[in-house]
């Protein structure tokens, strides 16, 4: 029997909200063989879709489905599964049986990390409470006595805060830059499937080109984009180097 192959869970408020942040992460981890699945909580459709309410008559149905088109296209285009929890935005109100699936989702996928949200948004109370949620239903899913079952063995795994659209606004402090040169053609492309929010293509390519500029005087080595991330629990190392 071979190893089992990896995995990673990304717990996203809205659709672009993966792609922006984490596509890059989503991307590469696929190409190395890893399953990855997206959890998104609601569409989008009353905050995060600018450009769909342009069009006149149109309804929030309709825009739900735009919304959830685009992110099933985009979750494709960079390899990943997605789940919709349809849990409506601004506010984001999620419920007692959400909980329990997403907790159901960390015992089935057993990831290796999960990215999210940042802790703080004072201008999205969506996302905070996507990244509480995502880490509450982390810890419910290590309790053995939750839905018990004495042949399943879980451990956490680490937690990683993906860049908010303000990072100096959210008590940001990013400690990991992911290298994503060879994944960025896929995520710059994942972009523009994203006709709902055109106006931050751009914003996050040049993100991106910050971020890499920073990893690369951070590391020494070449790289020209970046996606950065704020740990959430210690690493455990035997050495330091």
């Amino acid at each position: 029997m071979g190893a089992p192959a990896k995995s990673a869970l990304v717990v996203s408020a809205h659709p672009g909200d993966f792609v922006w942040r984490a596509g890059g992460a989503i991307a590469l981890h696929v190409m190395r063989g890893y399953r990855v699945k997206i959890v998104c909580l609601a569409f989008g459709e009353r905050g995060e879709s600018q450009w769909a309410w342009k069009k006149a008559g149109v309804s929030m149905d309709e825009v739900k489905a735009q919304r959830k088109e685009e992110a099933e296209k985009a979750a494709s285009m960079l390899g990943a599964e997605i789940e919709f929890f349809d849990a409506g935005d601004y506010p984001l109100r999620l419920t007692q049986t959400m909980l329990d699936r997403m907790v159901d989702i960390y015992r089935e996928v057993r990831p290796s990390f999960v990215l999210t949200h940042a802790i703080e948004d004072p201008y999205n109370g969506d996302h905070p409470e996507a990244s509480r949620f995502a880490q509450e239903a982390r810890v419910i899913a290590q309790a053995a006595g939750h839905k018990p079952d004495p042949e399943r063995s879980y451990s956490a795994p680490p937690v990683f805060l993906f860049e908010p659209h303000q990072p100096e606004q959210c008590n940001f402090r990013p400690n990991v830059i992911l290298n994503i040169d060879q994944a960025w053609e896929t995520k710059r492309r994942t972009f523009e499937i994203l006709a709902a929010q055109k106006h931050l293509w751009e914003y996050y390519t040049r993100v991106a080109l910050n971020r890499g500029m920073q990893g690369g005087r951070n590391s020494g080595r070449a790289m020209t984009y970046g996606e950065a991330y704020q740990r959430v629990f210690p690493a455990v190392v035997e050495e330091l180097s």
